[in-house]
């Protein structure tokens, strides 16, 4: 969807663990609450996302994946697009079953050094827990083991419901993510398609609102 759109993809996940290899303080504290399969604190979420947005690269608008997780995010997040004098974001819900999420999450591979991720069922690297980019070894997140993912699909369904009902509307698309990636990716597009001259348009901040990253 970046690439399609032309827009940078957000992924506040990716964000957090920039700061854990970076080893700052905000990095240290947000890598100990996630090793445990917890999630961070609104104001630490928000201040890295006002950050990242506020960057040029996201003038012509931006992806936002896994954000916002709690109402109160959401609600942040109206607040900054209104004094931004930016439309109300388009939402992008993929609703998969919790069963083939612990499936997929828990045959994720990540790469320490460019932070590519596989998956060994849908996208596995040509050399077994080898990257392909640069030959690392293949690593397993600590927050994909199986125990850790049930535990984030709990705080899943008791803190993002409300965030739900809070965009439900005109701009709320709610996708079925257990159908192929194909299928899932014709589907957003066409939720992204573009709109009326004068009534925004899909590269105005495209906002995913999701279980877990499930790539």
């Amino acid at each position: 969807m970046a690439r399609r759109f032309r827009i940078p993809a957000i992924s506040t996940g990716e964000l957090f663990r920039a700061e854990c290899k970076a080893g700052t303080p905000l990095g240290k504290q947000s890598c100990s609450i996630m090793a445990q399969g917890g999630l961070v604190g609104d104001e630490i979420v928000n201040q890295m996302v006002v950050n990242r947005i506020s960057k040029t690269d996201c003038l012509s608008g931006f992806l936002l994946d896994g954000y916002p997780r709690t109402k109160p995010q959401a609600e942040f997040l109206d607040g900054v697009l209104s004094e931004k004098n930016l439309p109300k974001p388009t939402v992008i819900h993929l609703e998969v079953r919790a069963e083939t999420l612990v499936r997929r999450i828990s045959t994720r591979r990540q790469c320490p050094r460019c932070l590519r991720i596989y998956n060994l069922l849908s996208q596995a690297p040509r050399t077994r827990d080898t990257c392909d980019e640069d030959g690392a070894a293949l690593v397993i997140r600590q927050d994909d083991t199986e125990a850790l993912i049930h535990r984030r699909l709990k705080a899943y369904q008791e803190i993002t419901g409300p965030v739900i009902t809070h965009y439900r509307g005109a701009r709320y698309h709610r996708v079925n993510g257990d159908r192929s990636p194909e299928e899932v990716f014709r589907k957003i597009a066409r939720s992204l398609a573009p709109t009326p001259r004068g009534a925004g348009c899909p590269r105005c901040i495209p906002t995913s609102v999701q279980n877990i990253s499930n790539r």
